[in-house]
């Protein structure tokens, strides 16, 4: 057999043309081998083979397109990405070997000394840590605002502005920014608009049709939907993830082509998975609120929630993570979360298991009093990533919690 009779993998050109959501998220950026296969194929390979030395210098060189070495280039995680893009109406998407890698791609090749970053405060709580910790290091500075209020935002804009980030909604107390209006002003002042869109996913919520002009993603999270694989994803126009792209293809965050193919599993059944976990997590906010021993509870499915209209407007549901307060200080809500026997202590998301963990201690335990205090976040508060258990085992359990506070 000649070097040169191997027949290339083709693209399926689902994603360019007019179809649904549920169709792109099952069909679009498919490989098919000249095997023919049906399903997704992984290619676990460090790198590729040329037929000659001229296409290798041609591949190096950038004169033809082509596989390279995966920690740029593999058709497993170019079909994740392909998927990703159509699925949220971007040009181009790059996959990331985390949602972490994912942000911190996007800012070390977009931003420079001297730029200024303006951030929702309500944001995870390692990427505060990011911010403040490391990117300030580089000369980058940021200030947190109030993601609600639109004046606050414009308040803070400085001639070094350039990044505008938000999380919407917000982990864990479900703040919302008005990405359309957010954007206006960004763009305005010549900065970008990025939006963390992890708990929506595109089955709720596409950003970039509402104005912004990155979206990055926690796949680890509702993409994956099983917490079988940890992975990021950097979504939008091409010639900012040109930068993005030339960023991990050198500084290596790159994703796996097995994480890959487990996302795109994931994918196929995103849609179905985001309204079921919807559905259950409004049940569940509106039977906590009724509760003895529930202080507060935060979901913007619910009608006394301050923007439940602005979530109306640019979600198609509400999510699966909602957040509440119980009677008591944090003493009270570690005992409420050890007396639950099925959901899962874990501070992951995004599962079809459902999960529970103290936001003070665990995912924003590294932010201080002060940091706390100015994002909401209190010692009582519980965040709760309602699965799809029966609504009534789940129900069942957090009585334990109850009962023991």
């Amino acid at each position: 057999m000649s070097r040169s009779s191997f027949e290339r993998p083709e693209r399926i050109q689902f994603e360019d043309a007019d179809y649904e959501f549920s169709t792109l998220a099952v069909r679009a950026g498919q490989y098919r081998s000249g095997e023919g296969e049906h399903n997704d194929a992984i290619y676990p390979t460090s790198s590729f083979v040329y037929s000659s030395a001229r296409e290798a210098a041609a591949r190096f060189g950038g004169e033809e397109e082509g596989n390279i070495y995966s920690r740029f280039t593999n058709p497993t995680v170019q079909a994740f990405e392909r998927r990703m893009a159509a699925l949220e109406g971007g040009e181009r998407a790059i996959a990331a070997s985390s949602g972490m890698a994912a942000i911190l791609s996007t800012c070390l090749s977009l931003l420079k000394q001297g730029d200024h970053v303006l951030c929702s405060r309500s944001v995870f709580g390692s990427i505060v840590s990011l911010f403040d910790k490391y990117l300030s290091r580089t000369g980058i500075s940021v200030t947190y605002v109030d993601p609600t209020d639109i004046n606050a935002w414009a308040d803070a804009i400085t001639p070094a502005t350039r990044m505008f980030f938000l999380e919407t909604p917000s982990n864990p107390l479900a703040e919302l920014g008005d990405i359309e209006a957010v954007s206006k002003l960004a763009h305005d002042n010549d900065a970008l608009v990025v939006v963390d869109n992890c708990f929506c996913t595109p089955a709720l919520q596409q950003p970039l049709k509402q104005g912004a002009d990155i979206v990055v993603h926690s796949a680890t999270k509702y993409l994956d939907g099983q917490g079988r694989c940890v992975g990021g994803v950097v979504v939008g126009r091409d010639k900012e993830m040109e930068e993005v792209y030339g960023f991990i293809r050198t500084g290596g965050t790159c994703l796996s082509p097995f994480n890959a193919w487990v996302f795109m599993k994931g994918l196929e059944t995103l849609e179905l998975r985001m309204m079921a976990h919807s559905a259950n997590a409004l049940a569940l906010a509106l039977w906590l609120k009724q509760q003895a021993g529930i202080d507060k509870v935060y979901y913007s499915g619910l009608e006394e929630h301050p923007q439940h209209a602005l979530a109306k407007k640019q979600q198609r549901a509400f999510g699966g993570v909602l957040s509440f307060e119980v009677s008591g200080d944090k003493e009270a809500a570690w005992r409420f979360i050890d007396a639950t026997q099925m959901i899962s202590i874990t501070g992951n998301l995004g599962d079809v298991k459902s999960t529970i963990t103290h936001p003070g201690t665990t995912t924003h335990g590294r932010m201080s009093p002060e940091a706390k205090a100015e994002a909401g976040i209190k010692e009582n508060l519980i965040r709760l990533s309602v699965g799809l258990e029966s609504i009534e085992d789940i129900k069942r359990d957090l009585l334990l919690g109850l009962a023991a506070i």
